[in-house]
């Protein structure tokens, strides 16, 4: 796969773990940032803060955000990315623990791409991500403004 920059927003050590061993099993993890709060997370797409210094022009290819996040949750995360230019388009998938019917609604009324509930079992989570690897880097077409991607 080509152009796989994610930005992974994950603040548990251990789903962080899993998830790029996860990622790394099916070929995808070369190209992923994480970001363990809400706060790095969008100063790492607005470059502020610690990332004042990042080329812009490289914009993740797909953001994996957990809700349930230190300084900033999720939610809030997602509502600044909708409400920016900059960051409006980029492809969202909600990937959280929570099964609460509220926050999916409130997920996808925000603009949420998707929303996929965690798998406990790793096997369940790797094949969760290998699914969403497929499809968002390989088979979704993204806007020309952002194939600089790399």
């Amino acid at each position: 796969m080509t152009n796989r920059h994610i930005l992974l927003v994950e603040d548990n050590p251990d789903d962080e773990i899993l998830t790029l061993r996860a990622l790394r099993k099916h070929g995808i993890s070369s190209d992923v940032v994480v970001a363990r709060d809400g706060v790095e997370a969008l100063d790492y797409l607005f470059g502020t803060g610690s990332y004042h210094d990042r080329d812009m022009g490289v914009m993740p290819r797909l953001i994996l955000l957990d809700l349930k996040l230190p300084k900033v949750d999720g939610l809030e995360v997602l509502r600044r990315l909708r409400a920016d230019e900059r960051t409006r388009l980029l492809p969202v998938v909600v990937f959280t623990s929570s099964n609460e019917e509220q926050d999916i609604l409130e997920c996808h009324r925000l603009g949420a791409n998707s929303y996929i509930r965690k798998p406990v079992d790793f096997n369940q989570l790797s094949e969760a991500l290998r699914l969403i690897g497929s499809y968002w880097l390989q088979l979704n077409l993204i806007p020309k403004l952002y194939n600089s991607a790399k």
